[in-house]
């Protein structure tokens, strides 16, 4: 197949981009071939003009190490989504693929990260999709989408990596997930 697959992760401070900032963007980037070909990462900057989501940052109190985490080694968002942008390109040209994003869920992730991306680095290597996990995991057990939790998946399709709310971490998690399922169901 002739797609590089770049499983990505955010942690914010809130609900919606612009109102809120994203923390940390995590990715790492698969093919079918060879696996994992890389991984990615950066800490941004709040957003000057954001605020902080008082649910979000009660959740956060909760998670201290990932909190000291995605606050260490701050880039200004110009620069990491530039960084990011020409990530992708770089990976997917250097393996002769298209990149396609995955998240999960791709409607809380993508929704940043595009958000980002257009704003600072002008466009998207994934244009405007993103494939939604959860959604592939519904039609290939055939399940309806509330019950394609992860729960109901078979434990032959994790890897076995923790899921840290660090976001380069659960990129790397959500990434083998998929492809254990994908490489699965090409058989």
């Amino acid at each position: 197949m002739k797609e590089l697959y770049v499983s990505i992760d955010v942690e914010t401070d809130g609900p919606i981009p612009a109102v809120n900032s994203m923390l940390s963007l995590g990715a790492a980037a698969f093919t079918l071939d060879d696996g994992c070909v890389g991984t990615w990462s950066s800490n941004l900057h709040v957003l000057p003009e954001a605020e902080t989501n008082a649910d979000t940052m009660k959740w956060w109190e909760g998670q201290p190490a990932a909190w000291a985490a995605c606050r260490e080694n701050l880039t200004q968002p110009l620069n990491a989504m530039k960084e990011f942008v020409d990530w992708v390109d770089d990976t997917a040209k250097a393996e002769g693929k298209k990149p396609v994003c995955v998240a999960y869920p791709a409607g809380f992730d993508f929704m940043f990260v595009y958000w980002y991306m257009i704003k600072f680095a002008g466009r998207s290597p994934f244009s405007f999709s993103c494939l939604d996990i959860k959604s592939y995991v519904s039609a290939v057990l055939k399940k309806p989408f509330r019950q394609s939790t992860k729960r109901n998946m078979p434990k032959r399709w994790f890897s076995g990596r923790r899921h840290t709310h660090l976001a380069v971490d659960d990129a790397l998690e959500q990434g083998e997930l998929f492809m254990n399922i994908l490489k699965e169901n090409l058989k």
